[in-house]
């Protein structure tokens, strides 16, 4: 006979339930029981008059309180294999008030009601059956119990009511269990908290570290591949206008046309390598690789880089990325600029970057400029940026990002 799939799984969810409980009747009673022998002992020790009392007392604390961790693995484990529940291990006597009035307070009423749900299950298969079983009851005592079979009968539905009623109370205990448990054993919610912030921290810090890796691998690939292909371009077809002088003047002209071009492509590729990630800052550091960007601007620039040791790769590459930025919109934006300050200083963990220009003023981060990708950038690494451009000038940009030693 196939069981229907509805009933399948309420048979499973019944099983799953019955086997947490039970599990957790000695889990949950065992604090209770130890406390209640330890009392009683004490309450003997006290009607004897024996001054021993608080060494028992002190003795019954000290096995009670050192049994807690174990219980705490036992109940996580639990909750873990049936209901799979994953309950963290909460960091070390803090909060521990909470776990052990779980066991002692919480977990003998758990205990009580898991005992009563689980006797009301036997109970109903013992009464469900007495049908079945009753035929197994010596004859001489049937013939001497006239309207057994009745009284059987109304056993037998009473049986299969409470049979009826335990996979309802066994779920709403298991619920009651699903939210006790994971407030009184697992960590603080602040300790929770400060947890998921390390693992955001660190997957963020993950994302950028990859970010950055892609850009060097995108930077190497481009100057390698295209870049080379472009200048054999741009050189053969420069020394094709040098050698093919007896050309019709049109095809001299597609020539010449097709050489400004390549050339253009390679610098405005090598403008697109050098913004990704430049090789001169990786071998050379932050000060030789700001110190092109300065050469490179269409404005004077006057850089200072005061900075006695290197930091991480994507902390400097952040810093490159705020110049070169900032260079760039300053030269295309800031009307009536003659020059540019950019000072690059380390003090202690702290590494601070200011770019300054004398031009009208007026940028507003908040207009969607590119200035926003800017301070998304900087924020990337929990780095801070700050920005004062009034009307009329000057304008400087300021940002400070962390350096792990």
């Amino acid at each position: 006979m196939k069981i229907p799939p509805r009933t399948r799984r309420a048979l499973t969810r019944l099983t799953r339930d019955t086997y947490f409980l039970a599990l957790g009747v000695p889990l949950h009673l065992l604090i209770g029981f130890l406390l209640f022998m330890a009392f009683g002992l004490v309450w003997e020790i006290v009607e004897g008059n024996d001054s021993s009392v608080p060494v028992v007392l002190g003795l019954a604390l000290v096995l009670t309180a050192s049994s807690t961790p174990a219980l705490n693995a036992a109940q996580r484990w639990r909750f873990r294999q049936l209901l799979g529940i994953d309950i963290p291990a909460p960091v070390l006597w803090r909060r521990w008030q909470r776990r052990f009035g779980y066991h002692c307070l919480v977990g003998a009423l758990l205990g009580g009601l898991e005992m009563l749900v689980l006797g009301l299950l036997l109970a109903g298969l013992a009464a469900g059956t007495v049908c079945l079983w009753i035929w197994a009851v010596p004859l001489e005592w049937r013939v001497g119990h006239p309207g057994y079979y009745t009284q059987a009968a109304y056993v037998t539905v009473a049986g299969l009511a409470a049979l009826a009623a335990v996979p309802s109370l066994a779920a709403v205990l298991v619920r009651l269990e699903t939210h006790l448990g994971p407030a009184l054993l697992g960590p603080d919610p602040s300790e929770d908290l400060a947890r998921r912030v390390i693992d955001l921290t660190e997957s963020r810090a993950g994302a950028v570290d990859a970010a950055d890796a892609e850009r060097r691998r995108i930077e190497r690939d481009l100057h390698d591949g295209a870049q080379q292909r472009l200048v054999s371009l741009a050189l053969n077809l420069g020394l094709a206008k040098a050698t093919l002088t007896d050309l019709p003047p049109e095809a001299r002209e597609v020539i010449d046309t097709a050489h400004r071009e390549a050339k253009e492509a390679i610098e405005e590729l090598s403008s697109l390598v050098r913004g990704l990630h430049p090789a001169v800052l990786d071998e050379l550091g932050l000060d030789a690789a700001l110190s092109g960007l300065a050469a490179r601007a269409p404005l004077p620039v006057r850089l200072r880089v005061d900075v006695p040791r290197r930091t991480v790769p994507a902390i400097e590459a952040v810093a490159y990325f705020v110049v070169s930025e900032a260079l760039t919109n300053v030269a295309k934006h800031a009307r009536e600029a003659t020059r540019v300050d950019v000072t690059v200083t380390r003090l202690g963990e702290i590494l601070r970057v200011v770019i300054a220009d004398d031009g009208a003023g007026g940028a507003d981060p908040s207009k969607g400029s590119g200035l926003t990708g800017l301070a998304q950038r900087v924020r990337s690494v929990d780095g801070t940026f700050r920005m004062s451009s009034p009307v009329g000038g000057p304008t400087m940009m300021s940002v400070e990002l962390p350096c792990p030693r």
